[in-house]
This record gives structure tokens, C-alpha cells and sequence, in this order.
């Protein structure tokens, strides 16, 4: 039943669930986008119900548990509805209103911010700093919009003094960018949706080489969790609507942060040392 549909797992399930579970069914199979994003006891709430039967529930349809069920159902919907599918469905919310526009676009972002707070702990947060500091090398992957993003964390962890490149290429050009990777490399991988072939031969070269991984993913883990020393859950908004990437922007500027918050000196002088040569090369009217 590991591929069954959320809708055949609820009518598979619907004669040995009690009363109160199937009521935290139909409340799930109403409000799918909401269950992606809602705590247990937020989902209590409005299913009328306790916390351990929204958990229950989620056991009983054959999910290891609500996290489960909420990758599961985020894999479904994204594997249902192409990109195009997602943003007509948000057109289709906000019309032609500009407010709306606005509005909600924000509303999903604060909805991200809050998944973020709850999802990444500070042991893991922490784990991430470490992994970075006590890299040889930084290795950013990210394919797509998420490319923009690795080379923003490369260039940021340039300027604090630490060494970073990025894995931002695709087919055959990706396959020279992994030639150069080398041991202590830490690889700080984005990936969302599916395993795609340049994800896994990202991953195969790691095992290769014994290399650290920092996994920033949504729906992954059951694929990839266990080829990652580390897995960050990172929302990128609700599944069924346009993919926005504050949550993952969010974590990378907090890491950042992080980085820069313990190593100071190291990661002042640096920055001191690049307005220098900005000055150099500009004049002084561009030293910032």
C-alpha cells in the first residue's frame, strides 16, 4: 500500500476506522494544502478531535505517521499537477486583483516562515553551522530557480573567507563540475519534487568520494534521507499552488548568520579585505 493514493487509502481504511478517525479523514481529504502546513493540534482543533487521533488516523491509513502522510500527500499533488497546473489554480484564487495578489502571497509566506520555525530544530541547525565551518570546501547543488539560490549561498560563504562553489549545471556539464569535486568537500544539496538524474549522480559521487551532505528538501526524505548525514525539511508553500522559495531563502540567510556568528574575526577580516580590493579595483566612491 506504499504507492496507494491518499483517496483509495481513505476508502480502504474507512471500515475499521472509528468514528472519530473518520471524521479526521474526511476533514484530511477536504483540506489536503492545509494538512501540509497545520500542526497536529491545529488540525485537532478543527476536526473537533484530540492530537493523538489526528496522529492515529494518520497510522491507521498506513502512514508511519502525520509527517509521512504530509510528504506523501505534498509528492502526490506535485506529481498530479504540472507547474502550469499550480500557477493557474493560484490565478484562478486571486483573479485580477493586485490586493489579492499581494495578500495571499503573503499569507503564504508567513505560512512557510511558521513551517520552518517548527520543522528545523536548533540541534539541527546547529549540526548545519558545524558541517560548514568544518568543511574543507562548500559545495552548493541546485538545478532551476534553485540554481540562483546556490550561487547566492557560494558567493555570500566566498565573502566571509570560506571556500564554495556551486553544482549548477545539467546534463554532460554537470558531469565535469563532479569530476572536481574532492574529499572534505561538504555538499549542501536543494532538491525538490523527484529524484532527478543529476540529483542522483550528485549522490553517487559523494558515496564515491565519502563525501558530508546537507540535504534542503520537501518530499525527499523517504528517497534520500538515508544518503544525507543531515536532512533540512523545507516547505516551498502549499503543493497545489505556485512553488515560492522563502523557506528555503529564509534557512539559507539564517545560516549564514550562523556561519558568520561564529567565526567573527575570521569572517570580518574577509569582508574588510574584499571592500579593500573593491576600492582597488572601482575607487574608493564604490568601497562599501
Amino acid at each position: 500500500m506504499t504507492d496507494a493514493l491518499f483517496a483509495d487509502r481513505v476508502r480502504a481504511a474507512a471500515d475499521r476506522l472509528s468514528p472519530a478517525e473518520q471524521r479526521v479523514a474526511l476533514y484530511f481529504a477536504d483540506h489536503r494544502e492545509e494538512v501540509l502546513l497545520a500542526s497536529a493540534a491545529e488540525l485537532a482543533r478543527k476536526a473537533d478531535t484530540s492530537d493523538a487521533t489526528v496522529v492515529r488516523t494518520a497510522k491507521s491509513l498506513g502512514y508511519d505517521g502525520l509527517d509521512a502522510l504530509r510528504r506523501s500527500l505534498a509528492d502526490e499533488l506535485r506529481r498530479h499537477l504540472s507547474p502550469a497546473a499550480r500557477v493557474a489554480r493560484t490565478l484562478q484564487a486571486v483573479g485580477d486583483d493586485l490586493g489579492a495578489a499581494f495578500g495571499s502571497t503573503l499569507d503564504l509566506h508567513e505560512e512557510s516562515i511558521a513551517v520552518l520555525r517548527s520543522s528545523i530544530s536548533p540541534a539541527q541547525f546547529r549540526a548545519a553551522v558545524d558541517h560548514v565551518i568544518q568543511a574543507g570546501r562548500v559545495a552548493v547543488f541546485g538545478i532551476g530557480p534553485s540554481s540562483a539560490m546556490a550561487e547566492y549561498v557560494a558567493i555570500q560563504l566566498g565573502r566571509f573567507g570560506l571556500d564554495a562553489v556551486t553544482l549548477t549545471d545539467t546534463g554532460l556539464r554537470l558531469a565535469d563540475r563532479l569530476l572536481h569535486l574532492r574529499g572534505g568537500d561538504l555538499l549542501i544539496i536543494m532538491a525538490y519534487g523527484r529524484v532527478y538524474p543529476e540529483l542522483r549522480a550528485v549522490f553517487d559521487r559523494a558515496d564515491i568520494l565519502d563525501l558530508r551532505r546537507i540535504l534542503m528538501t520537501d518530499t525527499l526524505e523517504p528517497a534520500l534521507g538515508g544518503r544525507a548525514d543531515l536532512v533540512l525539511e523545507i516547505p516551498r508553500g502549499r503543493a497545489d499552488t505556485f512553488s515560492l522559495h522563502t523557506a528555503t531563502l529564509a534557512f539559507i540567510e539564517a545560516l549564514l548568520v550562523g556561519v558568520a556568528s561564529q567565526r567573527p574575526e575570521a569572517t570580518l577580516e574577509s569582508l574588510r579585505e574584499l571592500n579593500r580590493l573593491r576600492a582597488e579595483v572601482a575607487g574608493p566612491d564604490l568601497a562599501l
